[in-house]
């Protein structure tokens, strides 16, 4: 078996991969980048296509080397189609937002890390990881059909979700996240769809909801004639029950009427709250291997390229410093947890909800709902209604006054949660301590909403 030497070794070359090696390499460390796929294949992922936040992206991958994949930059709303109650619900998203070629977008990040010194290594599988004593301290690969050893004084997870490397580390000792199942992550699937005429709606992001509840389809406009279709739904469900679910419905819309597909993949994604924390002597997880997606909506990509970038940063300071320790590295938990982390855990709490309430009624919960408010809800976890919103809801939505009240006291228990997030601890020991508390409180969520535990 050859081995080589780097500082870093990033493990796959995704929005959080490629902003923590440009990052780390930017500052003169030896970064090897390593990526299952052909150097043809490589940022060929599935995914909405959706860049929310797209004006303001981390600065370790010029922004100028992603402007060219963003190809619809006038969506500037929800769309939400709800057929059982004859609706449209209109929702504004707040921000810069761009539909873009995530294959483009893929190939543009992987070149914006090599343009700042990370070594890209292609065709090469991660297998486990080098953890002689405790640190983690590189990992194991087959590259083009050949054994390959990284070794690495930091390791960075980019894996994705599920990933490999946390099924082979020994976490035991260490405070990273293990309060990982399937029942957590979501699947998805995507066609790249190509229409004869411009569709009505390509200012906007279709969403409609699937005949179970643990489904949602997409439509996306790349462009007015390209639309990237897709479906989401739990682990739980079957997959190709689902997918065909996206089918029918495609066939049944007369925008699709003679459409052309051309492209189709799928992926797994999390749709939980982010990890409690994600270091562990020797690596750091970020993206979707870290949880960092929002989990009311599956947007991952901007969470994605800031853990990367502050992830890339702490690197830094340790490799300066000489100390590889969950100590050492902590301060990525805590930026992550300021500037996103508690936001999507609290998110996370209307995901909970969802699991015990039947369709009907959250979709009647959902025509209710003012649409600026639901807007908050799905992008700040919060939404504050005054009595006048209130009492419109309530008459507008008589006959689900129950899950309505559900939801205002799932809301304040929501908030209750963002602000415990805001608490989060400074070290690692005070980390179990913070955990107890949350956990109390998400026991009073299942209480309120009925769901079964998630974590």
């Amino acid at each position: 078996m050859s081995t080589r030497e780097h500082d870093v070794v990033v493990v796959g070359a995704g929005t959080a991969g490629c902003y923590a090696a440009a990052t780390v390499a930017g500052a003169g460390y030896d970064v090897a980048l390593v990526e299952r796929k052909s150097e043809t294949e490589a940022g060929h992922i599935a995914c909405g296509d959706a860049l929310k936040g797209s004006d303001a992206f981390p600065t370790a991958i010029p922004r100028s080397r992603i402007e060219a994949s963003m190809t619809n930059t006038d969506v500037d709303h929800g769309r939400f189609e709800l057929p059982e109650h004859d609706t449209v619900v209109e929702i504004p998203i707040p921000g810069e937002l761009a539909v873009l070629d995530r294959w483009e977008y893929g190939r543009q990040l992987i070149a914006g890390a090599e343009d700042a010194g990370a070594e890209i290594h292609y065709d090469t599988v991660v297998q486990d990881v080098v953890q002689p004593n405790g640190r983690i301290e590189g990992v194991r690969a087959i590259r083009k059909g050949e054994p390959i050893e990284y070794s690495a004084e930091v390791v960075i997870d980019g894996a994705g979700a599920l990933s490999i490397l946390q099924d082979r580390a020994d976490l035991s000792e260490a405070t990273f996240d293990t309060n990982v199942t399937y029942s957590q992550f979501s699947s998805a699937y995507r066609e790249i769809v190509e229409v004869e005429e411009p569709v009505e709606w390509e200012d906007a992001l279709v969403f409609k909801p699937t005949e179970r509840a643990a489904g949602y389809l997409w439509y996306f406009p790349r462009t007015s004639t390209e639309i990237n279709a897709g479906v989401g739904f739990q682990m739980t469900e079957e997959p190709m029950q689902l997918v065909d679910d996206l089918k029918r419905d495609l066939r049944s819309r007369s925008e699709f009427r003679n459409a052309r597909v051309t492209d189709k993949l799928g992926a797994a994604l999390p749709t939980r709250r982010p990890y409690d924390s994600a270091v562990a002597p020797g690596m750091v997880a970020v993206g979707d291997s870290a949880g960092h997606v929002n989990p009311t909506t599956g947007g991952g990509m901007a969470g994605a390229a800031y853990a990367g970038e502050y992830a890339g940063e702490e690197i830094v300071a340790s490799l300066e410093s000489g100390d590889r320790s969950e100590e050492a590295l902590w301060n990525y938990n805590e930026r992550v947890m300021e500037h996103f982390g508690g936001r999507f855990a609290a998110l996370d709490v209307y995901n909970v909800m969802s699991t015990a309430v039947e369709t009907d009624d959250l979709m009647g919960l959902l025509a209710a709902l003012p649409g600026q408010k639901l807007s908050d809800a799905l992008y700040s976890g919060s939404a504050d209604i005054g009595w006048k919103l209130k009492l419109q809801a309530a008459v507008k939505s008589y006959g689900y006054w129950g899950v309505i009240w559900t939801f205002y006291q799932t809301k304040q228990l929501a908030d209750e949660l963002l602000e415990h997030y805001e608490a989060y601890p400074s070290s690692p020991e005070g980390l179990a301590a913070w955990q107890r508390e949350r956990d109390a409180l998400m026991d009073r969520i299942y209480e309120t909403t009925g769901a079964e535990a998630k974590y």
